[in-house]
């Protein structure tokens, strides 16, 4: 009988078959991952050769990658970002070319985790690392139908010296995420004085919390221009998460400031504007009346549903997400369904700081109340 290949090498061959159409990935290492396989596996480590992919050419030296290595996982290679001169509203690009959505090949995957997105939508890898500074995880995550998760700004390093970039991760389910969580969390050491290289120690994560969970559901945060059948997807999504149990919507005012402005100040280098600093200020004193007593804030991840290769124009895709870049808060995209024209949308959940773990478990519990997630039609 033959033996079954192993997981490294089935996701090996997956990448050699989809990624010349999908453009996911920039390198590839097969000899590095299959060594690490073997280790992983003959020393017991956690993840037993977890077959992984990091984000862009320097993912590999990023703090999460090296914990998981550090755990037995076993990077299979580099994914796409946008390109040199590419603006960062958009898409990545491959060693094959630029990267395309797994549902829809005129449309982008969203940026700039774009590659791990893709990655993990067609089954390439179960979980891929990126990192999120206006929506840069949940948005690739809701366009190819993913799980993303942004952590709460702090709690790991930043790859982004203004700080509203957070580490994050991709994955087919929250499920398939808390391999990522158990081991890159660490609640005995603080990330910023934690040896990478050292055994991390698993992060218990609570399976189940009790139910209904409370919740606000905001379809636009009282200022974004949505797409009606987005809002429509999404909002059929929440319906479904109350008739099923999983959430009870709670009345309070979900009303942000465009926070626009804001963000841009603060990524320019001018945290101290004075109109940054008061839209700031209000909008993390809505947030914590919003989120307090374990609350929930629901919304579309993204206004508007993936856009053409030529670029998102005029039009942010990233409305609805960079409020909680510059707020801090974790957050994470769960597919909630698909337009008429095959689009994926993705379900914002966020969570109060620090409430990671808290808001995976959310997550699961609200992944168990919708329609499982579908793959995209195999190339």
């Amino acid at each position: 009988m033959t033996p079954m290949p192993s997981a490294v090498a089935r996701a090996l061959e997956r990448i050699d078959r989809l990624d010349p159409a999908l453009h996911a990935f920039i390198e590839v290492w097969p000899d590095e991952a299959l060594a690490r396989e073997r280790e992983a596996v003959a020393r017991r480590l956690p993840l037993g050769g977890l077959p992984f992919a990091v984000k862009g050419p320097s993912g590999i030296r990023s703090f999460a990658a090296r914990r998981l290595i550090a755990a037995g996982g076993a990077p299979v290679g580099a994914t796409s970002v946008p390109g040199p001169g590419t603006h960062w509203q958009t898409w990545g690009r491959g060693a094959h070319g630029r990267t395309v959505n797994p549902w829809r090949a005129d449309r982008t995957p969203g940026g700039s985790s774009a590659g791990s997105a893709v990655a993990v939508a067609a089954g390439m890898v179960e979980l891929a690392t990126g990192s999120d500074g206006a929506g840069s995880v949940r948005i690739p995550a809701a366009w190819c139908g993913v799980f993303g998760l942004k952590t709460t700004n702090g709690l790991l390093p930043s790859p982004d010296r203004s700080g509203l970039a957070s580490a994050g991760v991709l994955a087919r389910s929250a499920a398939a995420a808390e391999p990522y969580l158990r081991q890159v969390l660490d609640g005995h050491e603080t990330p910023a004085t934690a040896s990478p290289l050292k055994m991390p120690t698993p992060v218990p994560v609570p399976v189940r919390l009790p139910l209904p969970l409370p919740a606000v559901y905001s379809e636009d945060l009282g200022f974004a221009d949505v797409d009606p059948e987005v809002a429509a997807v999404v909002g059929r999504a929440v319906d479904r998460l109350v008739a099923a149990g999983t959430v009870r919507l709670v009345e309070r005012d979900a009303r942000l400031l465009d926070p626009v402005g804001a963000w841009t100040a603060v990524r320019g280098g001018a945290p101290d504007d004075p109109e940054a600093v008061r839209v700031r200020r209000t909008n993390d004193e809505r947030l914590a009346a919003l989120l307090a007593g374990g609350a929930l804030l629901l919304t579309p991840a993204t206004p508007n549903r993936p856009h053409g290769h030529e670029g998102p124009g005029d039009f942010y895709s990233t409305a609805l997400t960079w409020a909680f870049n510059l707020s801090g808060h974790p957050a994470a995209s769960l597919p909630a369904g698909f337009t008429g024209d095959g689009c994926p949308v993705g379900l914002q959940l966020v969570a109060a700081h620090g409430a990671d773990l808290r808001l995976l478990a959310a997550a699961r519990a609200v992944e168990d109340a919708l329609p499982a997630a579908r793959r995209p039609p195999a190339r």
